[in-house]
């Protein structure tokens, strides 16, 4: 928290974003204002909602704060770049950017607030250093929705992978050097996003379609129709490394590809060894690699997958209740704190020894142990009480006045 204490021009708000951020690290079954007010022993919530929607501070200057201490502790010269996107379901229509569309979330078309971000994922850990918030063409088409919510007139529409350019370019410009970006198929099917990583230098192992069009010397084919033709002794038996279960072993697949440019270009085939289900990456590299190389990039995309899993699951990523951007960037990058902190302890308890007879310490147990022997929320009976109260005059409130528009409405 010494990290981002100039990022406040008052000594309230900074005390109060400590009391998030360990709320947010707690074990509360719901984690939004009024539940974590309530455990930091505040006599109410106006406190936290203030610091998310009216305090002088600057969440993107926490974000940049993030950033730097991620990469400073999980450093790594292998380290991959990994980008995407993950919605939270919400009701309604006046939470900014949210409406009907595909979230990954769900599994379905639901109407939900989408965001994309981007992760640090080395060796020795991941985390979230970035993130933008993705505003369909149904809001930028809107200014007086968009002035609501926040976000301002001049917003103009970008797409997914147009805000993984934005952070991917801003970590490169903060003086941050990796080798390789990972991304889907959203990412990997866009050709000014390669075109923009190739301009810059970056390798990247994106996923692609099946029905990618690709060139080798032998012309133009789509990656399905490759992926025919590839002779049984080309494939090999490589792990794309380890999973909750062991190594996750595919058989892969490298074709050499004949597209204008500088660099390397490869098709990348991933068969699965037990349904033979086929996946498809483009590659680019500066310099020749070795397919073990292109494997282990492809692999590093489902450390985005368990990343947002802890950030929901224990920093309380998708649990926020506002409505407003600013309020909304202000959560999700204390969120991405609260997972960093996990992370980078988790990073430095791995490199002690340890017994044979014991897993190495994850999150959710230096989570469950810095909660229950370092924090000590307030919990006695008046508090609760009080607590109870409240909530129950607010409630008062809130019936009275529905009661008051429905009976005018009836008018």
């Amino acid at each position: 928290m010494g990290r981002i204490a100039g990022r406040f021009s008052r000594v309230e708000p900074r005390l109060r974003a400590g009391r998030l951020v360990l709320g947010l690290l707690s074990d509360l079954p719901r984690k939004n204002c009024w539940t974590i007010a309530e455990w930091a022993g505040e006599a109410n919530p106006h406190g936290m909602q203030h610091l998310l929607c009216r305090a002088s501070w600057d969440a993107d200057a926490v974000r940049d704060n993030v950033r730097e201490y991620v990469v400073e502790h999980l450093y790594d010269q292998e380290a991959v770049l990994v980008v995407d996107e993950t919605g939270d379901v919400k009701k309604g229509v006046h939470t900014v950017g949210v409406q009907r569309q595909y979230t990954g979330t769900a599994g379905r078309i639901e109407n939900s607030q989408v965001a994309v971000y981007l992760v640090y994922a080395g060796e020795r850990g991941h985390a979230a250093v970035d993130r933008e918030l993705y505003v369909p063409r149904s809001w930028t088409r809107d200014p007086d929705r968009c002035r609501a919510a926040g976000l301002g007139e001049d917003i103009v529409f970008a797409t997914k992978p147009e805000l993984a350019r934005r952070m991917i370019e801003r970590f490169l410009d903060a003086g941050h050097r990796v080798g390789w970006v990972a991304g889907d198929e959203v990412y990997g099917g866009n050709p000014k996003l390669r075109s923009a990583l190739e301009e810059r230098g970056l390798g990247y192992v994106l996923a692609v379609a099946c029905s990618a069009e690709v060139t080798t010397n032998a012309g133009a084919f789509r990656a399905d129709t490759l992926a025919a033709k590839v002779p049984k002794r080309a494939w090999q038996k490589l792990s794309a490394g380890a999973g909750a279960k062991g190594n996750r072993f595919y058989d892969w697949a490298v074709i050499d590809l004949a597209e204008t440019g500088p660099g390397h270009r490869h098709l990348l085939i991933r068969r699965n060894r037990r349904t033979s289900e086929l996946a498809y990456y483009r590659c680019h590299s500066t310099r020749p690699v070795p397919l073990t190389t292109l494997v282990r990039v492809a692999g590093s995309r489902w450390r985005v997958e368990e990343t947002f899993q802890t950030e929901k699951g224990l920093a309380g990523l998708d649990e926020h209740q506002l409505r407003r951007y600013p309020s909304w960037a202000r959560w999700v990058t204390l969120a991405m704190l609260a997972h960093a902190f996990l992370a980078v302890v988790r990073a430095h308890e791995h490199t002690r020894p340890a017994s044979d007879d014991l897993i190495p310490l994850t999150c959710n147990e230096i989570q469950h142990l810095f909660i229950a022997l370092a924090v000590q929320p307030l919990s006695t009976a008046a508090h609760r009480l009080s607590w109870s109260e409240w909530r129950r005059r607010h409630q008062a409130r809130s019936r009275t006045s529905h009661y008051r528009r429905q009976a005018a409405n009836q008018t």
